[in-house]
């Protein structure tokens, strides 16, 4: 399984690069990403995030779809634009994240064994409301990651899983670099 971590782990320190860089290709490694997450988290008994890897799976194809499709056209190059939330959208975004918490969080304490149930449902709901954020290109996404990536490192440092806790550690750091560099960029398309 190390091997399999390993793979999924470098999948994503690539596919965050891609997303800095808003590069559509972003979305393809992801895909392949979170099909090895799904084996690695089921092993982990990381319910919850195993199954958000089947919603990213199809939110990664709606959002390589949309970063395809819904194209500006600027000067030098065409590409989909950032965007901002506006209060009611965050307000609706938070709302979102704490009912699929409360969701997940009661699945995984009934129905499973696992170990970690509030930091795995707290990850895992926060992470599909990030996912749709991306898609959309909001910026704030990145303000969710930040979150996601820190508390999932130390979610996977007491799991043992250490590929996967240095990868979130690295994603942690970009998350920050992600939210400036769109930032920038929002600032100056506005």
């Amino acid at each position: 399984m190390d091997w399999i971590e390993i793979i999924a782990a470098a999948l994503g320190l690539i596919g965050i690069g891609l997303q800095i860089r808003q590069s559509h290709w972003y979305w393809l490694t992801s895909i392949l990403m979170v099909t090895l997450y799904i084996y690695v988290f089921y092993q982990s008994k990381f319910y919850a995030d195993m199954s958000f890897q089947f919603y990213y799976l199809v939110v990664s194809i709606y959002g390589w779809y949309l970063w395809l499709t819904k194209r500006e056209k600027s000067d030098s190059e065409t590409k989909y634009t950032v965007n901002r939330l506006n209060g009611k959208q965050l307000t609706a975004s938070l709302l979102v994240s704490s009912v699929l918490f409360i969701a997940i969080y009661f699945i995984l304490k009934r129905f499973t064994d696992s170990t970690v149930p509030a930091g795995d449902a707290f990850t895992t709901a926060l992470s599909i409301t990030a996912t749709w954020l991306l898609a959309k290109k909001y910026i704030e996404n990145w303000l969710f990651w930040i979150v996601v990536d820190a508390v999932s490192t130390a979610l996977y440092i007491v799991k043992g899983l250490y590929p996967t806790a240095i990868l979130f550690t690295v994603l942690t750091i970009l998350a920050v670099v992600g939210y400036f560099k769109w930032r920038k960029e929002a600032l100056q398309h506005a």
